[in-house]
């Protein structure tokens, strides 16, 4: 079966609250955290023009994944990454991993992209992308993406003395680190 991975727009809204629910579900599984969004801020997200979503040929939900930007647009967040349970096991998230790292590349050139994750699949695909491992001070200030955190159910799971700690692996990619050519052949196997 066809799997299509694209930019979202308005007449994906119809997903919204699937999308929602698939995160939900899918972080009570792991047992890991996820910041919680409600159907309207996904839609938002597709309104925007940042948003990817994958569906199949036959119109069923595969996958989502959407960007924020932080920091007066300096900063970057590859977030929300999740594929449908009918849809596990194919690849797609690494489509949509890829599809959503370009979106950013061509919104934002010269913002440094980040991701924080409690995923090993989610480390491994930003790996593959140029992504490397680094201290939260080295992602965005915006105290309002740290508010974010809030809706995980990891947050302030380790906290004494006023001093917290969070069971996510931040993942930057500096787009100054990378200036050579990138390789069209990673950017662009989104639809294969």
């Amino acid at each position: 079966m066809r799997i299509d991975v694209m930019v979202a727009d308005e007449s994906h809204a119809v997903y919204a609250d699937e999308i929602c629910e698939e995160v939900f579900v899918s972080a009570r599984e792991r047992g890991t955290g996820i910041a919680r969004r409600t159907p309207e801020y996904v839609i938002d997200k597709m309104k925007a023009g940042k948003a990817v979503i994958a569906v199949a040929e036959d119109g069923r939900f595969a996958g989502f994944s959407y960007i924020e930007t932080w920091g007066h647009k300096q900063f970057v967040a590859n977030s929300g990454l999740i594929v449908s349970h009918a849809f596990r096991g194919q690849g797609i998230a690494m489509r949509i991993k890829r599809r959503i790292f370009q979106l950013s590349r061509e919104l934002f050139p010269e913002a440094k992209i980040f991701s924080i994750t409690t995923g090993a699949a989610v480390m491994k695909m930003n790996y593959e992308l140029g992504f490397r491992p680094v201290p939260f001070a080295l992602l965005t200030d915006d105290p309002d993406f740290w508010k974010g955190c809030q809706g995980c159910r990891n947050y302030g799971i380790l906290e004494s003395n006023n001093f917290r700690m969070c069971l996510c692996t931040g993942l930057l990619y500096d787009p100054a680190e990378h200036i050579e050519v990138e390789s069209p052949s990673i950017l662009n196997q989104d639809n294969q």
